[in-house]
């Protein structure tokens, strides 16, 4: 250290006060904004801790262990009330928010569940139409309840049906219809930790799957002062008018944007609107109601300030009654609180006008603490979707953000600068909704966007556009004027799709396919509540220790072996991609699982050898026998790695290796398997784990 200046050499008691420094300074953020009152955000997630822990439950939990579990918070938080410890009182809250949480899936289960249905029924029944959720030339997609047995069918235990009627049935909601239907199984997840659709549909009431196969007959329409029936009766009449005026992906994202009906939309068309970052244009969601509540909450405004009679109005609140009207409206003819996101923005929505109404500040964690919190108690289920976990985790970011100090203040400046500073906010925002929701979009749909900001900030004009002429083509519709609106606003969907085009095309080579941990979710959530709890710069310290923990720790190995439950599919490991032993190309499991892992599945293995009583696949690895034949038994039973048969085994058959039977495959479902070198045998991992819970279909 010759030459240099002794102020100018770092101490050693420098570098060991910085990280004591470091902590000081983090547990001073932690206190303050205990201090502020910022534990009420918090409050969300401890229900959704509460909801993941009664999820992941091996085994339904008795009801005496929820009294006890009650009484056992109760007396928590009663001795923190009476010890006078605020710090003790805040923890009992967040520990009673945690119970509550546990507690709500079993009392919605209670209110909503239902009967799951485990044993095909065929026959002639009668329905109420609840709820139509579709129609397009392939069919309606409708759900159905007051299911009635007619011409000797058997009873059925199920409170509602989601089925398929023909297309050219005119059903509205309150209509009671018969037909011969045929009702299956709700399917279980297509692989491990995949979207459950026996969870989903047994806290909607829904016990069945089905469809009509024969004529279906409309016995008793319901009453046309249903608040319900009218707005489905409008929805299918703007549904007409849009099929009317454009056509192809222009008149599906018509269809989506305007009335949250995504069955028309093209495979092809999701993908490049995926790939481009811009698959969230056609789910109703915050983005639209705000264009639409906002922009009536604007002009209103600026329309008032030109009135001379109303310089003495309450101009901002007339104004934020009117925006949020056009919200609820808006709401009602996206599905109203069955769509899930638009019911979450609107409900956001109402709290931001109301911050108005009141004259406070309108974009708070609080007020989005206190829309999560209404939305978990309505719909507990919702947490577990993709939908509350994308729109969850992009306001938050954005609220945390925005929260920041700011490094500078607004610049001025002409039109040029302004429209520059239109362009920066957009992509400022995009980034960091963007940021936020990578992780679980990742999860969910095992894609990223790489161009996602510039796909957003090009077709956001486009955007803007599609939805000012959606809500003056709705207020044309009465007078037959809806046409020219329609094709301006098929015109700007087109543009919008070249744009998602392009910024695909633009990121082929740079799109990855990651399969990440079901970890990693809490781990994102965890870093999402501090971020939501604390205050200033320190709010950015979880994310980016959880950031690399993912890209070093978070992703899940591939499978060496696929086995479908329902139909003959196998598929194993053939160098770069997969090949299928048995079963075909084309079937539903297998087009998932070459989706989910964008990986080629053949239709032959190239190691696979095959004969009337079975087959047996050689790699480098292992061997695998299929059996199809009883006679293949004494050949087969000994000497492979693992013995796939769906009918009943001789006992004993598989002790040299593993088994995996029709019993096993009718309880675990779908079964994911990858060679553990190590070990020399497979780890396999069922897409069920356990029947004992109220949404899971018993195997017949």
């Amino acid at each position: 250290m010759l030459g240099v200046p002794a102020l100018a050499r770092p101490r050693r008691w420098q570098t060991k006060a910085f990280p004591s420094l470091a902590w000081q300074s983090i547990w001073s953020a932690v206190v303050g904004a205990a201090e502020q009152r910022r534990l009420f955000v918090l409050l969300p997630f401890s229900l959704i801790f509460g909801l993941v822990v009664y999820a992941l439950l091996p085994a339904e939990p008795a009801a005496f262990h929820f009294v006890i579990g009650s009484l056992g918070v109760t007396l928590c938080l009663v001795l923190a009330m009476l010890s006078h410890s605020l710090a003790g009182l805040r923890v009992a809250i967040q520990l009673s928010a945690a119970w509550l949480g546990f507690c709500l899936l079993a009392l919605h289960g209670l209110a909503f569940g239902t009967p799951m249905l485990s044993v095909p029924a065929y026959g002639t029944y009668s329905a109420r139409v609840d709820e139509v959720l579709s129609a397009d030339a392939n069919g309606i997609r409708a759900i159905v309840s007051s299911i009635r047995p007619l011409d000797e069918a058997r009873e059925l235990p199920i409170r509602r049906a989601r089925v398929l009627l023909p297309s050219e049935l005119k059903v509205e909601v309150g209509d009671r219809i018969e037909a011969q239907v045929r009702l299956a199984s709700v399917p279980g997840p297509i692989l491990p930790g995949a979207f459950d659709g026996q969870f989903h549909a047994y806290f909607a009431g829904i016990g069945a799957y089905g469809n009509a196969v024969g004529p279906v007959e409309i016995v008793d329409q319901g009453d046309d002062g249903d608040i319900a029936r009218r707005v489905q009766a409008l929805r299918n009449h703007i549904g007409e008018r849009i099929d009317l005026a454009l056509e192809g992906a222009s008149a599906a994202i018509g269809r989506a944007m305007m009335m949250g009906d995504q069955s028309a939309i093209s495979d092809e068309t999701r993908d490049v609107m995926a790939a481009s970052g811009l698959a969230h244009v056609y789910s109703i969601s915050g983005l639209h109601l705000s264009i639409v509540a906002g922009g009536i909450f604007w002009l209103l405004r600026l329309a008032l300030a030109c009135l001379p009679m109303a310089l003495t109005w309450p101009n901002k609140q007339i104004a934020a009654i009117a925006g949020l009207s056009a919200a609820f409206g808006y709401l009602l003819l996206a599905g109203g609180m069955d769509n899930v996101p638009a019911f979450r923005s609107t409900l956001m929505l109402a709290l931001i006008f109301g911050a108005v109404l009141a004259g406070r500040r309108a974009l708070t964690m609080r007020n989005v603490a206190i829309a999560a919190l209404v939305i978990i108690i309505i719909d507990p289920a919702s947490v577990f979707r993709a939908s509350f976990q994308l729109s969850f985790a992009a306001v938050v970011a954005l609220i945390g953000i925005y929260e920041l100090p700011r490094l500078s203040p607004p610049a001025t400046g002409g039109s040029v600068e302004r429209a520059l500073r239109f362009v920066s906010a957009t992509a400022w925002t995009s980034f960091v909704a963007g940021a936020a929701t990578l992780l679980f979009s990742a999860y969910h749909f095992q894609q990223t966007a790489p161009l996602g900001v510039l796909g957003n900030v090009l077709a956001l004009p486009f955007v803007s556009l599609i939805m000012w002429f959606g809500v003056l083509a709705i207020l044309a519709t009465p007078f037959g004027l809806d046409g020219p609106f329609l094709k301006l606003m098929g015109w700007n969907i087109d543009r919008m799709v070249d744009v998602a085009e392009l910024v695909a095309a633009w990121s082929t080579n740079l799109t990855g396919n990651p399969i990440l941990a079901g970890w990693t979710l809490l781990a994102g959530l965890a870093a999402l509540a501090w971020f939501a709890f604390i205050e200033g710069r320190w709010r950015l310290l979880a994310p980016a220790i959880v950031l690399p923990a993912i890209l070093l720790f978070g992703f899940a190995p591939r499978p060496d072996v696929l086995i479908a439950d329902t139909t003959q599919a196998v598929a194993v490991r053939d160098g770069a991609g997969m090949g299928l032993v048995t079963g075909r190309t084309g079937s539903f499991a297998v087009d998932v699982w070459s989706q989910h892992f964008q990986t080629e599945i053949a239709q032959t293995h190239s190691g696979a050898h095959c004969d009337s009583l079975g087959c047996i696949v050689s790699t480098e690895k292992f061997s695998i026998a299929v059996i199809r034949n009883a006679a293949a038994f004494p050949e087969d039973c000994f000497g492979q790695n693992l013995i796939i048969t769906r009918i009943s085994a001789p006992k004993g058959c598989g002790a040299s290796g593993q088994i995996i039977t029709a019993q096993d495959l009718a309880r675990g479902g779908v079964h994911w398997l990858r060679w553990d070198k190590t070990a020399g045998r497979f780890e396999i991992r069922p897409a069920i784990e356990t029947l004992s819970r109220p949404w899971r279909v018993l195997p017949r």
